[in-house]
């Protein structure tokens, strides 16, 4: 963490006019704060940015764009800004409204949702996308953490939801799934379209608030496992919904999870439907007693964003590790990819020969699954693991390939370091075990970053069996 986050709450007023307390919430990339505006004189919340801003201007005006958004299903954000700490390093923060309330992850996570109070809160969410996108605003990863059930503390059997956490459009430190022929946002949410790294549209955000409204009914992923497997999934098949939900939620479920974007339902269509399904929930149990989501006595942390120990990752010390490995192999392109439960973060070193060619061409989801042992693939069109692959066989052009895993103290696989270049190389094992030995700096590196914060406990990865070697890479 920067200078700036470690200080004590009454030690740092941002802006002249946010006072930090107390912190409701950290993740590697930010930390959020309890705070006073002192002008005003009401509590916020304001999200102090880990990383350093390198382009304080460009960033500042996206944040005003966010900041300019004011509707009762988002949670709004009254201000933002650049704070310098005292070695002069600028850090952006945001002012949002201080909310109660419980996200929709966990909410499910503890008993489940009536028909009703989904509907509700999908009402909210389609009123909440219509009005972003009437601004040309695309959140870009609608989840359920995303979601906050609010709790007004009046007792209210009514469900309300705003939408939360911009961040896919405010972060950019590293690469996030967002080179070409990738994609940002988290993987069991992803649209097809992002799947499959064609542009992302309006529709984007409500293909993944349908798959919202399908787990809050069956309280399970629709496309669970790696980056990989729940990308592939969604392009091979269509959602399974219950059979017996009513035939308004199955139809509605149907057109809003379309693997056409064309056919979704948009804005103002979205609203009149959800609207007219609170309608038929609410009359088709107006007898029974609707009791609140949350007890009167129950106490909630306010915007607590889920921590992630891969939210930031060592920039500069992962530049020269990527560097190093491709000089060791005297290849163009090196990768790490660290693999979290439901997305990827990446960092990547190309030398200027590779830049334009791997910017078109190379789809860096194909090289995120770690495998728990090196892999070498010295010529990959003599290779029965590779040769059918499309980087090999494409206009990509992959014709050597080596791998090794990315693991913890325990064990545990995290991630890849891959090298990978256009002409066959001969490989020994000292150069295997090299590259090895990177892979632990790397990981050290991880686990330095984050000592003594909670979150390194919280790194889940796929825990099933190991496939065949290379298997991302092969049709």
């Amino acid at each position: 963490m920067s200078e700036v986050v470690s200080k004590g709450p009454s030690e740092k007023v941002l802006g002249g006019r946010y006072r930090l307390g107390t912190p409701v919430g950290q993740g590697g990339m930010a930390t959020v704060f309890r705070a006073r505006d002192e002008i005003l004189g009401r509590e916020v919340a304001v999200k102090l940015f880990t990383n350093s801003a390198a382009d304080a201007g460009r960033e500042e005006g996206e944040l005003a764009v966010l900041a300019s958004l004011d509707h009762h299903a988002l949670v709004q954000l009254y201000d933002a800004g650049i704070d310098r700490d005292e070695y002069g390093r600028a850090h952006r923060y945001i002012v949002m409204a201080l909310v109660n309330g419980s996200d929709l992850h966990d909410r499910v996570g503890v008993s489940a949702l009536s028909a009703r109070h989904i509907a509700e809160i999908g009402y909210d969410m389609a009123e909440a996308l219509d009005y972003i996108h009437a601004h040309n605003v695309i959140h870009r990863d609608i989840k359920p953490s995303n979601i906050l059930v609010v709790d007004y503390g009046d007792g209210s059997p009514r469900a309300r939801a705003k939408l939360t956490d911009f961040g896919v459009a405010l972060t950019a430190d590293i690469e996030r799934m967002t080179a070409e022929g990738a994609t940002t946002g988290t993987a069991a949410y992803l649209s097809p379209e992002q799947a499959s790294g064609r542009p992302v549209g309006p529709a984007s955000d409500v293909y993944a608030l349908g798959l919202v409204l399908l787990e809050c009914f069956t309280r399970s992923l629709e496309y669970p496992g790696s980056v990989v497997e729940s990308a592939i999934a969604r392009l091979r098949r269509d959602p399974v919904i219950p059979a017996e939900l009513p035939d308004y939620w199955r139809q509605l479920l149907g057109a809003m999870t379309a693997r056409n974007p064309l056919e979704r339902p948009v804005r103002h269509e979205l609203v009149a439907i959800l609207k007219q399904v609170v309608i038929a929930e609410s009359g088709r149990h107006k007898d029974e007693v609707m009791h609140p989501l949350f007890d009167d006595d129950e106490k909630h942390p306010s915007l607590a964003p889920r921590p992630s120990v891969l939210d930031t990752l060592p920039d500069e010390a992962l530049d020269r590790v990527t560097v190093m490995a491709a000089r060791l192999f005297a290849a163009p392109i090196c990768i790490i990819s660290v693999l979290d439960h439901d997305r990827v973060w990446l960092k990547t070193h190309y030398d200027t020969s590779a830049e334009q060619t791997a910017a078109g061409n190379l789809n860096l989801t194909l090289t995120a699954q770690p495998q728990s042992e090196p892999v070498v693939i010295e010529d990959t069109m003599l290779d029965s693991r590779s040769s059918d692959s499309s980087l090999v066989t494409g206009d990509f052009g992959m014709r050597f390939y080596t791998s090794v895993p990315l693991k913890r103290s325990s064990g545990t696989v995290i991630g890849t370091l891959c090298v990978i270049d256009f002409e066959p190389h001969a490989v020994s094992n000292e150069e295997v075990e090299n590259l090895n030995d990177l892979a632990a700096l790397v990981v050290s590196q991880l686990e330095l970053r984050h000592v003594g914060m909670r979150t390194t406990s919280e790194i889940r990865v796929n825990t099933a069996p190991p496939v065949a070697a290379l298997a991302p890479l092969v049709h």
